[in-house]
């Protein structure tokens, strides 16, 4: 998966530093923990879209 998507923070976070940012990708999404400024970039995890969907869907139900 590419990392060059721009990755966004949910609206629930606010201004704390402490949040997990998703970036939509054309394999999948790809999340990443903002808390390490220096592993930022280096540190992110892929889903499919498949289990992306799933993971979401769970969180709702």
């Amino acid at each position: 998966m590419t990392r060059t998507n721009p990755f966004r923070k949910s609206s629930y976070s606010g201004s704390e530093a402490n949040c997990v940012e998703t970036a939509a990708s054309g394999d999948g999404v790809l999340v990443r923990d903002t808390k390490d400024e220096g592993r930022r970039n280096r540190a992110v995890l892929a889903f499919a879209p498949e289990a992306w969907s799933r993971f979401t869907a769970s969180l709702k139900s």
